[in-house]
């Protein structure tokens, strides 16, 4: 199992427009994140997580062409709205492409791209989704998957722990609180990637002192941060940083090698 950081910014990615800010204008290139969002490789199968508005840069950077099903943690625009760049990995298939997430998110996937998922969208060239609705474990190949309920604002919200033969790996990009039950599922993690906004607190997001807390409790081998707002400076931040713990930036790959 190959995880690589696709991006790692909260909804507006850094550089923020109109913001001047050191960050933003840092040449620094950790400093650099596009919208939140993993592509996960397994001997057999090429999975994302999110389809955010910057899929189409992501993709070509990392030379992308072949997905054979995308999870949804939530319907957030920052997750969803590259939904139409994935007509891409549509060309060459001939099954829909199948998307996995919670029974309220693919609902508003639904309401979002009605055109995609109506019997009048025959065209070749167009996006052909299955909904497949997550409310327990599932295999994708040899790749268990489980979900992650969690917190974060109204909206219904998974993360996802990935088991493996070798490792076991969780991205939750997205919460402010774990749900009861969910910290149990957590449990002998290789990578726990976990969101951090910033240092001061959020109403809707964990702040680095919550996010810490959260890894402390859970004891992954290794931790790494994510969804970082430009108010995050992490190069000031990283050095009072448990040994276990870093952030995460764009094009990061882990894998066994990392632990």
């Amino acid at each position: 199992m190959k995880l690589t950081f696709l991006g790692t910014s909260t909804s507006v990615g850094i550089p923020v427009i109109g913001c001047d800010c050191h960050i933003c204008v840092s040449k620094n290139s950790r400093h650099h994140r596009m919208r939140s969002s993993i592509h996960l490789e397994t001997p057999t199968h090429s999975l994302l997580v999110d389809s955010g508005p910057d899929l189409r840069q992501q993709a070509l950077r990392h030379h992308l062409t072949k997905v054979d099903a995308v999870l949804y943690t939530h319907q957030h625009l920052d997750h969803i709205a590259g939904f139409d760049e994935l007509r891409a990995f549509c060309w060459h298939r001939e099954d829909p492409l199948p998307l996995y997430s919670t029974p309220s998110c693919l609902t508003e996937i639904e309401r979002v791209y009605d055109w995609a998922f109506s019997k009048g969208n025959t065209y070749k060239g167009y996006i052909k989704p299955l909904s497949v609705p997550v409310t327990t474990s599932f295999n994708i190949g040899d790749l268990r998957i489980t979900p992650i309920p969690v917190e974060h604002g109204s909206v219904e919200t998974i993360g996802y722990r990935f088991d493996d033969d070798d490792s076991a790996i969780a991205y939750i990009p997205d919460a402010k609180l774990l749900k009861p039950g969910s910290a149990e599922l957590l449990g002998n993690l290789d990578h726990l990637v976990i969101d951090c906004l910033r240092e001061t607190e959020h109403p809707t997001h964990l702040s680095l002192n919550e996010s810490l807390s959260i890894i402390a409790d859970l004891e992954p081998k290794q931790a790494w941060l994510t969804h970082i707002a430009h108010e995050m400076d992490i190069i000031k931040v990283e050095s009072r940083l448990p040994t276990n713990v870093q952030f995460a930036y764009d094009e990061l790959i882990l894998n066994t090698t990392n632990l």
